[in-house]
Parts: C-alpha cells; structure tokens; sequence
C-alpha cells in the first residue's frame, strides 16, 4: 500500500533535518547558535536544516532563498522569528493561506491551508548568498517536495534565487523551460504542467525601501489563488 503524501513528506522532513552535506553551511549555522545577538542571549537555537512545511494536500508551493541565521536558524521553521516571516506571515493570512497572521515558533497554533513552504536552500547561508554547490546539494529535496505534493498547481518564487531553483527543480522533473522565463514581481509563466509565479523576496532590503509593499504581496498571492482554481 502507497504511502500518503503527508507520510512521505514527514519522512523527507527528517532526511532534510539531519543533512550535513555542506561543511560551510554547518559550520555557520551552528556559529549564529553559539554567538547570538543579545536579544537571543537566552534562547536555544535549532541550529538544523529546515524541512519544508504545510498543507499536504497544497496546490500552491511558496519558495524561498535559505533560513535566516537568526530567524528560521533559531526557531526551527522557515520564515519563523524574522522580519521577513512577519511580512510574509501576514499575507498568507490576508489572502487565505494561514490560519494567522504571525508565525513565532513551531508550538504556536500556526497552521496554512492550500499551500505548502519551503526553501531552495536549507541551512543559513553567510550573508544570505549559499554557493552553488550548496545549492546543487540541496535541490533534490526541493524536486522530492514537488513530486510528493500530488495536487501542486502553482509555484510561487520569492526573489530571483527562489526562481532560478523551481526551474532547476522543474527541469528535474522533466519540465521543458526553454526558453528560461524571465525573474520579475508577477512574473508569470508555465512549466509543464505548473504554473509559476514571481514575487519579490520579503526581505528588509525590499520592505524597508518600498521596492515590496504589503498590496503588491498580496497581489502574488492572490493571483496564485486564482491560478490554483482556489477561489
């Protein structure tokens, strides 16, 4: 009898926390653990890769760049504890997608619906750049997620690096993305059978200047409802 999908997804989970493919990415991950800001002084951090998470049965997949050293890297779940979660936290919240509108650690009710999250890369990278053989270490989890989430429609790419790895991932799976699309906020194209879709990242580096607001957030992710045939 076949596995079910959230199974299998919990099985890779555990693949993907005990990874220690990367020698610089353990290194660092494990360094923010043992040197924390002050404000984190106290806090044990799970100083771990982190598994992609959410609704098994998603149609819409939400990618990401890499954990925050002090967000994800701390509190053991993608876009959790960081300036960058809170924006996109509350978003997902706006649009449908999560339960609530924060996501503070892992034993705090969140839940998302339609929708799974993960990332191209699993461990803190340093100074938010992974290499690209970190990369290529990492991107068969992202092609297992894929294949696992049965009901997949729609991919969201949160910033260029995210788009780049859902077509390395896409051509993985036997997808033609020739040409390659083309990276921009609302980008939109089809690989395949999937529907892809760009958004730029929630960083601070976005949010603080205005390049990424609240609305034109919520526009992605409403337009990945509509591709998903959610609404």
């Amino acid at each position: 009898m076949a596995a079910d999908p959230f199974t299998e997804l919990t099985e890779l989970s555990g693949e993907v926390v005990a990874c220690r493919r990367c020698p610089r990415l353990v290194e660092w991950r494990e360094r923010a653990a043992q040197e924390p800001p002050a404000r984190f002084a106290l806090e044990e951090y799970w100083a771990r890769p982190l598994p992609g998470f959410g609704d098994a049965r998603a149609r819409v997949l939400v990618v990401g760049l890499a954990p925050a050293a002090h967000g994800g890297n701390r509190t053991g779940r993608l876009f959790t504890g960081d300036r960058s979660g809170d924006f996109l936290f509350a978003s997902l919240h706006r649009t449908g997608f999560a339960n609530q509108p924060t996501s503070i650690a892992v034993d705090d009710s969140l839940y998302l619906m339609d929708l799974y999250l993960t990332a191209v890369v699993r461990c803190a990278p340093p100074d938010n750049k992974p290499l690209p053989e970190e990369r290529a270490n990492c991107l068969p989890y992202l092609v297992r997620e894929m294949r696992l989430l049965a009901d997949l429609r729609v991919v969201v790419a949160l910033g260029s690096f995210a788009w780049d790895g859902a077509i390395r991932a896409m051509r993985e799976l036997g997808h033609r993305t020739t040409p390659k699309p083309v990276f921009g906020h609302l980008a939109e194209d089809h690989v395949g059978p999937l529907a892809l879709l760009g958004s730029y990242h929630p960083s601070q580096q976005n949010t603080f200047t205005g390049r990424l607001t609240p609305p034109m957030l919520d526009a992605a992710m409403l337009r990945a409802r509509e591709l998903a045939d959610l609404d």
